[in-house]
């Protein structure tokens, strides 16, 4: 019996852990410094006067990545030159899902004409420490005194068909809060997508 108790809370404190790993609402998330799909590496210190980032953890392969393109790619065109610019980070491992290669990246980019950098993380270490869990995975970030602050966690809207007549742009909505001074009214949502494809040492 009591060992069946401890096996439970075992369980329970395992999930726990699970659920809270990587950032939450208001932590200061670290800085990156990884490869871009024009062969130089990219952080987001290189980008000068800004007042904060939309950091989105994708791929090539997912079916709801795709369906996301355009709009990050419109969120970039929204927001760069007012001082929040779209940076796409590949979370998947390229052995476990080919389409995810750096070299399908680069084609990427060129069929669809990104103008945001899009950064490889090939041993998965910021899409671990930000808790990425699903391709797309947004992370708003805003530049403060102490650092950048996790201003917004989620979804990109509530809207993945467009068929949705009373759809809701998170992240647009984040964005225009802290433009606006601020805090976002709505801070997190459930990020929609497909299960990150982890290397098999990763995932142990």
């Amino acid at each position: 019996m009591k060992k069946s108790i401890l096996t439970c809370l075992f369980l329970v404190v395992a999930i726990v852990v699970f659920a809270q790993s990587g950032y939450q609402v208001g932590d200061i998330a670290a800085d990156f410094n990884l490869k871009n799909t024009d062969g130089k590496n990219v952080s987001l210190a290189n980008y000068k006067n800004t007042k904060g980032y939309i950091v989105v953890f994708t791929c090539n392969t997912c079916p709801v990545s795709k369906a996301y393109e355009a709009r990050i790619e419109a969120l970039n065109k929204m927001y760069a030159a007012k001082g929040y610019p779209v940076v796409a980070i590949n979370t998947n491992d390229p052995i476990t899902s080919p389409g995810d290669s750096y070299e399908k990246m680069q084609e990427r980019v060129k069929e669809k004409g990104f103008t945001f950098a899009y950064l490889l993380d090939p041993d998965h270490v910021f899409t671990k420490k930000y808790g990425a869990q699903r391709t797309p995975h947004v992370f708003v970030l805003e530049k403060t005194a102490s650092g950048n602050e996790v201003a917004y966690i989620g979804a990109i809207d509530n809207d993945q068909q467009e068929l949705n007549a009373q759809r809701e742009n998170y992240v647009q909505n984040a964005v225009n809060q802290l433009l606006s001074g601020q805090k976002p009214t709505v801070s997190s949502t459930k990020a929609i997508g497909c299960s990150i494809k982890w290397k098999k040492e990763a995932s142990k």
